[in-house]
């Protein structure tokens, strides 16, 4: 190859990083994809941390939620977006879960994303009913294990967080419970509060009225310490089963193919919102607790539970139907 052959060989590799360096990311809004509809608890972390985030990177974050087929809808739009840096995602700890479910996945997860940082975690709380004699958790163990399959448990639907928490507490406690699937935390919480089914396990910040207000009783956080939420509520690992523990985590990303500096650039953004004591302290009341990481720990989480969560998942024969 000649000298001039050369050269445009290695200028033809450099367009994006020429182009940033001509124009530094951001120069427009950044779209942040939330995969699930309005209200929920991705939909709550991203608004929690948009502006602030935007700041930091000097141009604004805007949402779009995009629902459907359990989040792999909004995922993949961003896994086929331009990447440039300026569609982004975020998704639940689902991220990892949902390539097990046995639906076939648009895209996939290791090879057509990459990820920024996690965001912050939050728990889910194991609540019964009133009706209940269970005061404590060794207590209800004591109740399910006299009556194998005589009890229930309401999710938000297969495959949500909500049921993954409950299998995982039945795998570990050997346990035998029906599931009974709802169309949302809600109504699985209402049916709860009434009876319909015997407990459930909502996220904390869902459930934390209806306990203050004593319509049922929460008998352990999921987490692996106690929550600012419900400090008096001891964690599942504590009140009698100490190898449970599970987390909802959120973590942002881009398309594969983003170039490092911008995802570099989206990671300090995003550090330096959650560093902010305002930020902290919203997200703590709303019951989330800041966790930011480097993407390579990021992608070290998501490389280590994709085949953690599809063990259960086999285990338990838990599906997406």
């Amino acid at each position: 190859m000649n000298r001039r052959a050369l050269v445009l060989s290695l200028a033809a590799c450099l367009p994006l990083s020429h182009a940033f360096a001509q124009n530094p990311y951001p120069t427009k809004p950044i779209k942040l994809v939330v995969p699930y509809a309005p209200g929920g608890s991705a939909d709550i972390a991203a608004r929690l941390v948009a502006d602030e985030w935007g700041k930091a990177l000097g141009n604004s974050i805007f949402i779009e939620n995009k629902g459907g087929a359990g989040g792999n809808l909004g995922v993949d739009q961003v896994a086929k977006s331009a990447p440039d840096g300026y569609t982004i995602g975020l998704q639940t700890v689902s991220l990892a879960i949902n390539p097990a479910l046995g639906t076939k996945m648009p895209y996939d997860t290791l090879k057509d994303l990459s990820p920024i940082s996690t965001v912050a975690t939050s728990q889910h709380v194991l609540v019964v009913n009133n009706g209940l004699p269970a005061k404590n958790l060794n207590e209800l163990i004591t109740q399910l294990k006299a009556k194998p399959g005589g009890m229930s448990y309401g999710s938000a639907g297969s495959g949500s967080t909500f049921h993954i928490a409950a299998e995982l507490f039945k795998s570990v406690g050997n346990l035998d419970v029906m599931h009974v699937p709802y169309r949302g935390g809600g109504p699985a919480l209402v049916d709860t509060i009434s009876g319909q089914v015997q407990m459930a396990f909502p996220v904390l910040s869902a459930a934390q009225p209806h306990v203050q207000a004593g319509k049922i009783r929460a008998l352990g956080v999921t987490g692996k310490q106690r929550s600012a939420l419900m400090p008096d509520v001891p964690t599942i690992a504590e009140a009698g089963l100490p190898d449970y523990a599970f987390e909802t985590w959120f973590m942002v990303f881009a398309p594969a193919g983003t170039p490092g500096a911008v995802i570099e650039k989206l990671n300090s953004g995003l550090r330096s919102a959650l560093a902010n004591p305002a930020i902290k302290a919203r997200m703590t009341k709303e019951g989330y607790d800041p966790m930011p990481s480097t993407p390579v720990e990021a992608r070290t989480r998501l490389e280590r539970e994709l085949p953690q969560w599809a063990k259960l998942v086999k285990e338990r024969g838990i599906t997406s139907e």
